[in-house]
């Protein structure tokens, strides 16, 4: 499936989430970042997951940095590091922790990117992940919002 800028679409379940982070991943150069904006229990660290391993290996440990606000991983083509901003009261504490410096040497993925107050990279891919409306617990849907180089990329992926 090619998902077009800013449109939506359904995630059946956990492997379809995974699979767009993996696609995401193939996607990624140094300087950009991916921002996972959603409630808590959307697959924002399920997507963040499968992008890390698809950079690094398949059974890379990918824990949520959700007390360590960072991880950093080295894959054999891009740097990523791991961003959980949840817990930040200041944005300059995102900076203080090495976002601009991650950015420098690979790509961010950003959790709770709101938590920057508007001072997002440039060069970014918005992932908006929404929980199903409709009961059924697996199902999610994202939308995907280019901004800077991400603008004009196609991804592919199987939902």
């Amino acid at each position: 499936m090619t998902l077009p800028a800013a449109r939506g679409v359904r995630l059946a379940g956990e492997a379809a989430t995974a699979r767009l982070g993996a696609a995401i991943a193939g996607k990624l150069a140094a300087g950009e970042a991916v921002c996972l904006s959603g409630p808590l229990g959307a697959g924002k660290s399920t997507l963040a997951r499968a992008l890390v391993r698809a950079l690094t290996t398949p059974d890379e440990d990918v824990p949520s940095p959700t007390f360590t606000l960072v991880q950093f991983y080295e894959g054999p083509r891009l740097k990523v590091a791991h961003f959980d901003l949840y817990r930040l009261s200041d944005p300059d504490e995102a900076y203080e922790i090495g976002l601009d410096e991650a950015l420098e040497d690979g790509a961010a993925v950003i959790e709770w990117p709101e938590r920057l107050e508007g001072r997002l990279p440039p060069d970014r891919l918005d992932v908006e992940i929404a929980l199903g409306e409709t009961g059924d617990d697996e199902a999610r849907y994202v939308r995907l919002i280019p901004h800077g180089a991400w603008e004009g990329r196609g991804l592919e992926f199987g939902s």
